[in-house]
């Protein structure tokens, strides 16, 4: 990161922030005992930054108004959702799936398990890995992870998508973005799959993924942008810990699909490694 400017003291720069965003530029605002610290993730944007704060300071808009009759809330909602297409859309479809559950019920939930569930004879009977993609029902790879059973489960999931998941689109672009999601999806889903479950679900592996990626960037990178709080970084791991104890099932959270959480974070070290090592080599 390297320092900028000096913003005045408790001025509320929640607009000007969401401008830098979607302008794709790197920052962080720090509380120094003269005011408020301005940092840019890369120099080359500098000319960049300082015309935003220019017009942020003038009172100016930041965001560009489409309707007359639309809210600036809204339109600044608009324009930070067009920003991050993949992070959104990740949301939508587990909001949608989650929704369309409660009227499909099991009927939903069946044609997006990793394989194929039926009933033979009163009992459960699945289907293998290699059956599914012969069959040409390659979305049972993904599909898992828009799965969520209940309201806990995907509130969590989805706000640390929403934190990972912007930082990684504004800062590597919506392909970066498109790639971890398919990548760590499906190496989560196969993660748990090995062990020999079939009915599970959540984004929790991508999550993991996220995570992983984004804290590798940032301890690799210094200057890159992407920042994640180091106790963080302890608790989401720590929980992960936890979740595959003996201690974890008798409080109730033995149904957990641990070795999704595990594969993600993989998935996430190795994209992490790969993408700050580019990064690095291109300085």
């Amino acid at each position: 990161m390297h320092p900028v400017m000096l913003l005045p003291d408790h001025a509320d720069t929640s607009e000007l922030r969401k401008a830098l965003w979607r302008h794709r530029i790197g920052h962080r605002i720090t509380d120094e005992t003269d005011g408020q610290l301005l940092w840019v993730a890369d120099p080359r944007q500098h000319d960049d930054l300082k015309a935003l704060v220019e017009r942020w300071e003038r009172g100016e808009p930041m965001v560009l108004q489409h309707s007359a009759k639309r809210s600036p809330h809204v339109a600044s909602s608009l324009a930070s959702l067009r920003q991050v297409p993949v992070t959104a859309l990740m949301i939508v479809i587990s909001l949608v799936v989650f929704a369309l559950i409660g009227v499909f019920g099991d009927q939903l939930i069946v044609a997006l398990t990793i394989v194929p569930i039926g009933i033979s004879g009163g009992e459960l009977v699945f289907g293998t890995l290699s059956q599914t993609l012969a069959s040409g029902q390659i979305w049972r790879l993904l599909s898992p992870a828009f799965l969520h059973f209940g309201w806990m489960h995907l509130i969590f999931n989805l706000m640390w998508v929403w934190y990972f998941g912007r930082q990684i689109e504004a800062l590597q672009g919506s392909l970066t973005m498109l790639v971890l999601l398919v990548v760590a999806g499906i190496g989560a889903n196969i993660a748990q799959y090995m062990t020999g479950t079939v009915l599970f679900g959540g984004m929790s592996g991508v999550v993991y993924a996220l995570l992983a990626h984004v804290w590798l960037m940032s301890r690799r990178v210094p200057h890159s942008g992407f920042f994640v709080p180091q106790m963080l970084v302890v608790f989401m791991l720590g929980w992960m810990v936890f979740t595959m104890t003996d201690m974890a099932s008798s409080v109730g959270f033995g149904n957990v699909a641990n070795e999704a959480h595990l594969g993600g974070l993989l998935v996430g070290l190795v994209t992490g490694w790969y993408y700050s090592s580019r990064r690095l080599k291109n300085r």
